[in-house]
């Protein structure tokens, strides 16, 4: 009966108000005008069929969909104006700004919502300038370009500006403050600059100012705090200074305010401590210092609290008793230590908990195991040890769970795999044992896992499902052994099984893994030779069989993995010459391509949500290589920038291909401790960005091309230890080259790099004069004659002198001692 009556009631309500809904007509120029905009999409995309409503054997654009009319002005009136268009969502495809024109001619329009489209070009100033009577104007996440036109802050009636999630720049007009209707306005993501301006404050009647993620600088106004009915602030992610402003705690209506990720200083104000209402509180990734103050918790409706990242200090001889319900809490970097603090015990409702990078530790508390709404829970690098609990997994909500960086020890519980829902799980740098339990390939929505730097053992792996979702799988400096594992499943994009103790040949069966991108394999104990299981996966970006036992040659075939930026076959036994086939086709290496994303980031983007506390961002670990004659890691954001081909410490022989100077985009060339031959090859200086270049202990000879002086980011170059001749290049790059240690043992180099000059560079002898030539014979002849009777003369004189000074004694006399103090008689 109660059913019957409301199905009643509903009838009356539809014919009372929308029966003559359908008898209102819009005037003609107004529904022209609609057509034609209609029209100017179709011709962008012909299958475009939202507005398949729209047609001109309609009476009435008010019968259209996304249209909305006023009511006619008195009951027998059936004109009616269109004063709304609900536009959003209309087309994935880009569509230029001017298709809007048409819009513009209806000046009745009170709410205009294109939001959601892919709008490019700058927004249309002059036809916006004309909807005067707009109260609602919505542009929100298009590609709007350009700065904000003057002409919108004269829409003195607008009460809803969203230009959020475009691509906007220049600064913020003052003329905003104009704008004394406003009650929300949002700029957010987007590229808006320079500071915030004290006009804001004159936007006395807004609830809610959404300006993040843009470019701000210097301090936030003063005059923000006269905005007493603001229920939302947003001023993240930009680059704001100094102080938060000591009155911010006058905005006693702000539920939502967020400043993290600023440049923020000092501490945090305690006119805070007013803000009564408030819901959610993120300053998270600032330089602010000081105690986190102990009222922070006495707020009855916080929800939401994040502080991580600054330089705030936690003082552990503080009581707590939390008068709030938090769901979301960080702490990360907070300055904690000892046990994870009881007072968190009571947050039963949390869903997010990030106590990173404290100095935390003891076992895992069992309380934590009772949370049973808690779906991310990150307390890697602390200190923290013991056993995990089991009884955390069965019908565990946990998203992600992250415990790396610890002490944690044992073995991995088998029930694992009863975490049903868990997307991200990284056990890496602790000290788990034994084998990976089999439960865990049961996960079948797995996108990350990491127990890497472990001491796990074992040659059996779990047998993942196809359907399973993991896309990075790192299981690398453990014990694991056996021949290498295939069991994951086909979508997987990145496995790292380096520095174990696999042995074995490459499996046949790696093909089935098609869409890896990154494999590594390197410091095991591989053998055979590289065969065609690699040459069908051709996504590959990052192939590592560094310090195995590879042998035979390098396959043309290898050619097939034309997307590879990185190729490390180093410190294995390959024989045979450099394919150049295998070169000519390496398309990754001779040219970077334009979109340089790493695809890891794809990581970032399955875990955001429209909240905050859900957006985190997994570090994956570095890809070691050696770099410039050491070994460094290289960050997932610049294994898509960094472009590196390795064949040291082989066999290789012949000589150096002259197509290895077509793989522009190389970074690093390392063809050190081989056997090849032959000159170096001139093309070599085409390598315009090459950074380092390693052709040390070889047999190459003859001069090192003056073509390297072109390679001016050129920063280490190894030539050691060949048969190298000739000049070393001066210019460029080239004049910096200056470690003798890099030219050593080539006996025929010269160069003001090392310090022995060319024989070219030596200046010739001083040669006689013809006259001077002449003269010589006679000159000698005159001196002899002139020196032998002047040498008689003067000895018969000496000896003459020497008896007048010296007579001879008498015959018979004896010689007596001679005294000193005695005279001679």
């Amino acid at each position: 009966m109660v059913m019957a009556n409301q199905s009643l009631l509903l009838k009356s309500i539809f014919i009372f108000f929308l029966l003559p809904c359908l008898s209102r007509s819009c005037p003609e120029y107004q529904k022209q005008a609609l057509l034609q905009f209609k029209s100017s999409v179709l011709a962008m995309n012909p299958s475009f069929h939202t507005l398949d409503s729209w047609n001109s054997s309609s009476s009435s654009c008010c019968l259209w969909d996304m249209v909305t009319c006023s009511s006619p002005s008195n009951s027998t009136s059936t004109s009616s104006v269109v004063i709304a268009l609900h536009l959003s969502h209309l087309s994935a495809q880009l569509m230029p700004s001017n298709l809007l024109a048409p819009l513009f001619f209806i000046r009745s329009l009170r709410v205009l919502d294109l939001s959601q489209n892919s709008i490019n070009g700058q927004i249309p100033a002059l036809g916006l300038g004309n909807l005067s009577n707009l109260v609602h104007l919505d542009l929100s996440s298009n590609w709007f370009n350009g700065s904000i036109p003057p002409q919108l802050f004269l829409l003195r009636h607008l009460q809803y500006l969203d230009l959020g999630s475009n691509s906007l720049e220049g600064c913020l007009s003052p003329k905003v403050g104009s704008l004394q209707h406003l009650r929300m306005l949002n700029l957010s993501s987007n590229r808006l600059s320079e500071e915030l301006l004290e006009e804001i404050g004159n936007l006395t009647k807004l609830q809610q100012l959404s300006l993040g993620s843009n470019k701000f600088s210097n301090g936030i106004p003063s005059s923000i705090s006269y905005l007493r009915e603001l229920e939302e602030l947003d001023l993240g992610n930009n680059s704001l200074s100094m102080e938060i402003p000591s009155d911010i705690g006058n905005l006693s209506n702000l539920s939502s305010l967020s400043l993290g990720n600023n440049k923020l200083t000092s501490g945090i104000p305690p006119s805070m401590q007013k803000l009564n209402k408030l819901e959610s509180l993120d300053l998270a990734g600032n330089f602010l210092t000081g105690e986190i103050p102990f009222w922070l918790f006495d707020f009855k409706d916080l929800h939401e609290l994040y502080l991580e990242g600054n330089n705030l200090t936690w003082n552990d001889s503080m009581k707590i008793v939390p008068k709030c319900r938090l769901f979301g809490l960080s702490l990360r970097s907070s300055g904690l230590q000892g046990d994870i603090p009881e007072w968190i015990s009571t947050q039963r409702n949390l869903l997010f908990l990030d106590l990173s990078k404290n100095q935390l530790h003891g076992p895992f508390p069992q309380w934590l195991t009772e949370f049973h709404f808690l779906s991310f829970l990150i307390l890697s690098h602390n200190k923290l040890s013991g056993y995990l609990p089991t009884v955390f997994f069965p019908s565990s909500p946990l998203y992600i769970l992250s415990l790396s960086h610890n002490n944690f020890s044992g073995e991995l519980p088998e029930n694992i795999g009863d975490a049903k829902v868990l997307r991200f799980l990284m056990l890496d740098r602790n000290n788990f044992f034994g084998p990976i339990p089999q439960s865990i390939s049961q996960i079948s929505k797995f996108v990350l896992l990491d127990l890497s730097r472990n001491r796990l053992s074992g040659n059996i792996f779990p047998v993942f499902d196809h359907q399973v979702h993991l896309l990075y799988a790192d299981f690398s400096s453990n014990q694991f052994s056996g021949e290498v594992p295939t069991t994951f499943p086909p979508n997987i994009k990145t496995l790292a099984l380096g520095s174990n103790k696999f042995s074995g040949a490459l499996p046949s069966n790696l093909t089935k893994l098609r869409n890896l991108q990154r494999l590594e394999l390197q410091d095991n104990n591989i053998s055979g030779e590289l065969h065609n299981c690699l040459l069908q996966l051709s996504y590959l970006r990052v192939l590592n069989l560094r310090n195995n036992s590879l042998q035979g040659s390098i396959p043309k075939t290898l050619s097939n993995l034309q997307n590879l930026r990185i190729l490390d076959l180093s410190s294995n036994n390959l024989i045979g010459e450099i394919p150049i086939e295998f070169l000519n086709n390496l398309i990754g290496m001779i040219e970077a391509p334009l979109n340089r994303t790493s695809q890891i980031s794809d990581f970032v983007a399955v875990i955001s949500f429209p909240s905050r506390f859900s957006i985190v961002e997994y570090e994956v670990n570095e890809l070691i290589v050696n770099w410039k004659k050491s070994k460094q890691g290289l960050s997932r954001h610049n294994i898509d920038i960094y472009f590196l081909l390795d064949l040291s410490n082989n066999q290789l022989s012949s000589e150096i291909p002259a197509s290895l100077g077509a793989l522009k985009a190389l970074k690093m060339l390392n063809l050190s401790y081989n056997k090849l031959s032959g000159k170096i090859p001139a093309s070599l200086g085409d390598l315009q960005i090459v950074e380092g270049l390693d052709l040390s202990h070889n047999k190459l000879s003859g001069p090192i091309p003056t073509s390297f002086t072109k390679l001016q980011q050129l920063t280490t170059l190894d030539v050691s230890n060949n048969k190298l001749t000739g000049r070393i290049p001066i210019g460029g790059q080239m004049n910096t080259m200056a470690d003798q240690n890099f030219y050593a043992n080539n006996s025929e180099l010269c160069g003001f790099q090392i310090h022995v000059p060319c024989p070219e560079d030596i200046p010739p002898a001083p040669k006689l004069q013809e006259h001077d030539k002449k003269e010589e014979p006679w000159i000698l002849l005159e001196a002899v004659g002139i020196g032998y009777p002047v040498g008689f003369l003067l000895t018969i004189g000496m000896i003459s002198l020497a008896g007048y000074f010296n007579p001879s004694p008498p015959p018979n006399s004896r010689c007596r001692r001679h005294h000193p103090h005695r005279l001679i008689k």
